[in-house]
């Protein structure tokens, strides 16, 4: 299939924020510093406003303004950590603050029905604009994910969040983690979560405030920031607007996928045809947008970058002052680089195979979602295909690490898989089939066979049709469950371009970390279900992980994932209809 195909998405950048005499923002990695100050057992929250006014750009060809405003949740004496779960499908979501003093830590539980999913706090923001004459023009509220982009506000605050970088907006996440760092600040912009509003171009004033149930819950002070909104038409023809046309244009009405079948776009995971595309939500020309290492896939966007361009000036009175890390290219002194993918083992296992009894990864499959019905495109039209989103994901307690090396003179390449003590050494590997090169467009990396195979069975739960696609590059495009055993909240391999080889790769590693999962979407022909001949009715798509079972992992029974789906319509005209998977009401 094509990938977008295969390339990823912006998730987040990090801005720079001076409160004290500098600041440094860097891209999180795995284990965080020590908290410099645990003097007390609950945190301190506060709202702060990193400038006293902001420019935001309504574009004449797709008119709407996003209130990315600057405003900032600061977190002294401790972090803010909250575990968001659910014990299943059948089960709602639920959200715990997590509590440290040293060694002691407690939980909180957070009401029951304030979080319904995983994309953040909602309703956490309330926003009033006035013009000029002190009329009102808008009053909204906007969710906030605390994992949003982020930056120190002091200097003896942790070097790097121990947080993961976004919210998962995968309808089907069991788990997630959300903080923010002490010592740190996140983003209240809510970006994706949100919608464009109608601002005409002028000077307005906005209040952002914390809402009440906010403010009680979480002890923050009843003090709203104010912050002055310039609105200024644009046209992405302008010359000054040239550089922010891709980013403000697929924001507001999605790429045709297909349309970059050619190559790998900057933005979007393992091929969406015709689906809306994971751009970065718009943010000014100076604004040091970048990508970032951690993208969201499949239709659903990923957490919102959030943008703020007033952190290049004076930041609550002081001078921000920006740290550059090894690895930023142009606009991106702030980490949000790409991560390096894993390098593999410098030559191919010798010696007897072996299985060791060490922990193994745990494939799962999650439902499928994302599901339509397409006519083919221009590939072959006069059909009609039922598209859809489907992920496999590592539930631990360890990563999965297969190795391809390849022999001189061969297309394919040998893939082992790896296992590894409690303290990382590798002590057993095993041959598990191989890894082929895909030379079509859109496609061009490794992929590494027989990891999943998707099937639309019937009302008996018979096989009706099977997808071609078989064989796949993995990496980690969505954060399933971060709150299981050994989860990594960094993973990486998560960029396309890093974690699958090139042609002229001898060797190569595909990983899939624990918490993480791969999200593909199947809707070319020869990968979607040909539905064109089946008759109207109850089926159901199955994804099912590891089906020759050649991967060692801790258990093979929780393979298969099913979703129900209902086809109706005529020939050239069909319909689905997905009902709700238990309290899963998305598609």
């Amino acid at each position: 299939m094509t990938r977008l195909q295969q390339s990823r998405t912006s998730r987040l950048t990090r801005p720079s924020l001076a409160v004290a005499a500098a600041i440094a923002v860097t891209a999180g990695v795995v284990a965080a510093a020590p908290d410099a100050q645990t003097a007390e057992p609950t945190p301190k929250l506060s709202l702060i406003a990193a400038s006293t006014s902001v420019t935001l750009d309504s574009w004449k060809e797709e008119p709407g303004v996003y209130l990315d405003l600057g405003t900032y949740l600061t977190s002294e004496n401790g972090a803010l950590e909250l575990k968001v779960t659910r014990k299943s499908y059948k089960d709602p979501v639920v959200a715990a603050q997590i509590l440290r003093d040293g060694k002691k830590t407690r939980t909180k539980a957070l009401p029951a029905g304030l979080v319904k999913d995983f994309t953040g706090l909602p309703d956490f923001t309330r926003i009033t604009l006035t013009d000029a004459a002190g009329a009102k023009v808008l009053e909204t509220t906007e969710a906030f994910c605390p994992n949003n982009a982020s930056g120190r506000v002091r200097p003896d605050a942790p070097a790097n969040s121990k947080y993961p970088e976004s919210c998962p907006t995968n309808p089907f996440t069991l788990g997630s983690v959300w903080g923010v760092e002490n010592g740190w600040a996140s983003n209240t912009y809510a970006g994706y979560y949100t919608k464009p509003v109608q601002l005409a171009a002028g000077t307005y004033t906005a209040e952002i405030g914390v809402t009440e149930k906010y403010r009680k819950l979480f002890g923050i002070a009843d003090k709203p920031q104010t912050v002055k909104v310039v609105v200024r038409e644009r046209s992405w023809e302008d010359s000054a607007g040239s550089a922010a046309r891709g980013a403000a244009k697929s924001t507001a009405s999605g790429h045709d996928a297909h349309a970059q079948h050619g190559g790998h776009a900057q933005h979007d995971a393992h091929a969406r045809h015709g689906a809306a595309a994971d751009a970065p939500a718009p943010g000014a020309a100076t604004s040091g947008a970048g990508p970032s290492f951690n993208a969201g896939h499949g239709p659903y966007p990923s957490a919102p970058p959030a943008l703020p361009w007033a952190l290049k000036r004076k930041s609550l009175g002081r001078q921000a002052v920006t740290a550059a890390e090894p690895g930023d290219g142009p606009g991106q002194t702030d980490g949000s680089r790409q991560a390096p993918g894993a390098l593999p083992n410098a030559k191919r296992p010798t010696g007897k195979a072996s299985v060791p009894d060490v922990p193994k990864p745990d494939l799962r499959s999650l439902p499928a979602y994302g599901i339509t019905v397409s006519d083919g495109y221009e590939e072959v039209p006069g059909r009609d295909y039922l598209a859809f989103s489907a992920n496999v994901w590592n539930a631990g307690p360890a990563k999965l690490v297969v190795d391809g090396f390849r022999s001189p003179g061969k297309e394919v390449m040998d893939a082992y898989q790896y296992f590894y003590d409690a303290d990382g050494k590798q002590v057993g590997y095993t041959p598990t089939g191989g890894m082929e090169w895909d030379p079509r467009p859109g496609h061009e990396h490794w992929h590494f066979l027989d990891f999943a195979s998707y099937r639309l069975l019937s009302a008996d739960q018979k096989e009706t049709v099977r997808s071609g696609k078989e064989a796949f590059c993995l990496a980690n495009t969505d954060a399933v469950d971060y709150t299981v055993k050994n989860a990594s909240w960094h993973p990486g391999n998560t960029d396309l371009s890093t974690a699958c080889g090139s042609e002229n790769s001898i060797s190569v590693r595909e990983v899939l970390d624990v918490g993480s999962g791969d999200t593909y979407t199947q809707d070319l022909p020869g990968q979607s279900f040909d539905i064109t001949d089946l008759p109207n009715g109850t089926y159901y798509i199955q994804v099912l992980a590891n089906p020759e079972n050649r991967l060692k992992e801790t258990d093979h029974g929780n393979n298969s994932a099913l979703r129900e789906v209902v086809l109706g319509g005529e020939k050239g005209a069909r319909t689905v209809t997905v009902p709700p998977h238990h309290l899963v009401d998305a598609n």
